[in-house]
């Protein structure tokens, strides 16, 4: 079993190059042929690729290091280039070097050349002048560059479920969409995020993240703490899930701002909806009105146990996605697909 990974620090090495070739051409009744001696080939590359096919750092290995280039031959012929190597990492990956962002791949396909592989040496070949008929230097292969880097991995989907344990993110996830995350009677029952796709009849397609639930002072690294943190800072629209059963459950919402805003801020100021789930108990039906009443936000009750009222949310969902791409294409960016 592998686990899921969001941090990972890999040393990556380019393929050392090959050495230049030294040789003189020797053919019957051709006397004085020259040098003949060939350059070596380039160290292969060791590349990031993002696959949204990998959806962990677990495959993930602590050491890369490219092919060596092939040694240059006789008769003027060249060494091979060393073969390139590929990592696939998840879509959403920061490639960071001495605490600096060097690359963020978050398209499909999308590559960084995280070690360039070293050059060629020189045959004596490419030594020869007027001045020099005979040349016997040649050079040796340059070593591959040498990183040591720290990749980190933040979940990419539209909307992120955000909340306290046991308000019921995991369940409504497995409502709405085929995804399966665990769910218990018991705190922290989600681990890792989770990622569903909740499909339209228009064969459009909206990713919701479920975030594992927050705590006071998460920014604080308490609980998960800044762990599942950064996963939020993907998602275009956040989904706040609300327990309605407990007293005041507008102060669920306040504190889970509170943390968004002291992780980034901004970040609690991006569009929302406020879901206040379990509805079919009977402290909930009281509570909901005096929810109303509290938060300036949209509110959608409903039960991700029995299925209540997920019409509105579907219908909610796409209103906020279809605004979100109408806000990247008039930017000029192309929106998130999956």
């Amino acid at each position: 079993t592998r686990y899921f990974v969001d941090h990972r620090r890999v040393r990556v090495i380019g393929g050392h190059g090959g050495g230049g070739g030294h040789s003189f051409h020797s053919e019957p009744r051709k006397v004085f042929g020259g040098p003949d001696g060939g350059n070596g080939g380039d160290g292969g590359n060791v590349i990031l690729k993002a696959d949204r096919q990998t959806k962990s750092l677990s495959s993930v290995l602590s050491f890369y290091q490219g092919f060596c280039g092939e040694r240059g031959g006789s008769k003027n012929c060249y060494g091979a280039n060393g073969a390139c190597v590929y990592v696939k990492v998840p879509i959403g990956t920061l490639v960071k070097e001495d605490g600096e962002v060097v690359a963020d791949l978050t398209q499909h396909g999308e590559e960084y050349v995280a070690a360039y592989g070293g050059a060629g040496g020189k045959g004596n070949r490419f030594f020869l002048s007027n001045e020099n008929r005979a040349p016997t230097l040649f050079t040796p292969g340059e070593p591959g560059q040498d990183r040591v880097l720290h990749l980190e991995l933040k979940t990419t989907a539209h909307a992120g479920l955000v909340g306290f344990p046991n308000a019921g993110k995991s369940s409504l996830l497995r409502a709405i969409s085929r995804a399966r995350p665990a769910v218990a009677a018991y705190p922290f029952t989600t681990l890792n995020p989770h990622v569903g796709i909740v499909h339209y009849q228009d064969y459009e397609q909206v990713t919701v993240a479920d975030i594992p639930g927050l705590i006071k002072g998460a920014h604080q690294n308490r609980g998960l703490g800044v762990a599942f943190l950064r996963h939020i800072e993907r998602c275009h629209f956040l989904l706040f899930v609300v327990d309605l059963s407990v007293s005041q459950p507008w102060t669920q919402l306040q504190d889970l701002k509170y943390e968004l805003e002291q992780y980034k801020k901004g970040l609690s100021e991006r569009p929302c909806v406020v879901i206040g789930n379990k509805i079919d108990l009977a402290e909930s039906r009281i509570n909901l009105p005096l929810l109303k009443e509290q938060v300036q936000d949209r509110v959608i009750a409903l039960s991700a146990l029995r299925g209540d009222n997920l019409e509105e949310l579907f219908l909610h969902l796409r209103e906020l996605y279809d605004a979100y791409v109408k806000a990247e294409q008039s930017q000029g960016q192309s929106p998130v697909k999956w």
